[in-house]
């Protein structure tokens, strides 16, 4: 996928370029600055670094990689962080201007770590706030389909904001059924695999470490074609009229047999958006868009649910849509709750909600 979060030691990633963490002069540090002199081999790494002689805060340059796996490394300089708005824009020139570099040596990949969020002190949520901020946005209009990575030390530092993620959580809390506990007839309503998570929540807000396990909702199992309950069979609605009549469509989606990809065209015409907004939208390279769309091959269930937060689908219509390529959401799976919480709040920052399912430890949307 284009944007990806993984918690991994930068200095054995086999990718175009990493991101040094630098000073202004360029003078081997600690931390990961340390960490990539030492795995470059530090006597060359400096000696090319000492060519340049500096680096201007927010701004970056380039030197090869030598030992490392990476061909290169791009070095920016991140701003000692004082809280100022100053700061910030140059702590965003940071990612900016190292992925134009990158992009101006014809890099396909690179890889970053979050600056500044060290010894320079700007406060972990803030510094990936602007990390994916400007992520984002830089690959909103890049045409070259590069792959960057963001590696984090844990997953604590992938946290959305405050408040956002209590909400979250508190969904999480009510609608998750632990599957585990499913035979049992309970719920983990603990988030138990997340223990540092209660740590970030309000008093109140998650359910106490001894509290008694609650019933579980009755949830369905996932099946193929789930069929609606609690009405007889002849007279449940069809598939068409679930799907054809949630989304709204027209003539284009007439035909009951219509597949996948003629399903995905279809709604990308009546949103009226091009293939490129799409699959930038759902986190999708360029080259996967195009065997989806000749129907090729079939996607997965996390590239349905991409595709239908860059389509802006409601949960009926995301249902139908997971329907047609045979599946279907299911709160025994927490990805599926993360993924329903963000609809039903409207919010389809795929980038934010990648974000999400980095911290609670679930596979990312995308390919």
């Amino acid at each position: 996928m284009p944007f990806s979060i993984i918690r991994e030691d930068i200095t054995r990633l086999d990718v175009d370029a990493i991101v040094n963490a630098a000073n202004e002069y360029l003078k081997q540090g600690g931390g990961v600055c340390g960490a990539i002199f030492a795995a470059a081999g530090a006597r060359r790494l400096q000696e090319a670094c000492d060519k340049i002689g500096h680096v201007d805060t927010g701004s970056a340059v380039i030197t090869p990689g030598f030992d490392l796996p990476a061909r290169y490394v791009i070095h920016t300089a991140g701003p000692i962080w004082h809280g100022t708005e100053g700061d910030r824009e140059l702590l965003r020139g940071c990612y900016t201007s190292s992925l134009v570099l990158a992009r101006e040596h014809g890099l396909a990949s690179v890889a970053f770590p979050l600056i500044s969020a060290g010894i320079y002190g700007c406060p972990k949520d803030v510094a990936m706030d602007v990390a994916v901020g400007a992520i984002r946005d830089f690959l909103a209009t890049d045409e070259t389909d590069m792959q960057v990575t963001l590696v984090l030390f844990d997953r604590r530092e992938a946290l959305l904001g405050e408040e956002l993620f209590g909400r979250l959580a508190s969904f999480i809390d009510d609608a998750y059924v632990d599957k585990s506990h499913e035979r049992f007839g309970t719920s983990n309503r603990r988030l138990s695999n997340e223990p540092w998570l209660s740590e970030c929540l309000e008093d109140g807000m998650a359910a106490p470490a001894d509290a008694a396990p609650m019933p579980a909702p009755a949830v369905p199992r996932a099946s193929k074609l789930p069929k609606a309950a609690g009405a007889p069979a002849k007279d449940r609605p069809s598939l068409k009229d679930r799907l054809f009549g949630a989304m709204g469509l027209t003539e284009k989606l007439a035909h009951l047999d219509a597949s996948f990809s003629e399903t995905l065209l279809s709604l990308i015409d009546e949103r009226g958006l091009t293939d490129a907004e799409v699959y930038k939208r759902a986190n999708l390279s360029r080259q996967y868009f195009s065997k989806l769309r000749s129907g090729s091959i079939n996607p997965s269930k996390r590239v349905v649910l991409a595709l239908a937060v860059a389509l802006e689908l409601d949960l009926a219509q995301t249902k139908m849509l997971l329907e047609r390529a045979g599946y279907a959401l299911s709160r025994t799976y927490k990805l599926d709750v993360i993924v329903e919480f963000f609809i039903t709040e409207g919010n389809y920052d795929i980038f934010a909600i990648n974000q999400a399912l980095y911290a609670f430890d679930q596979q990312l949307l995308g390919t």
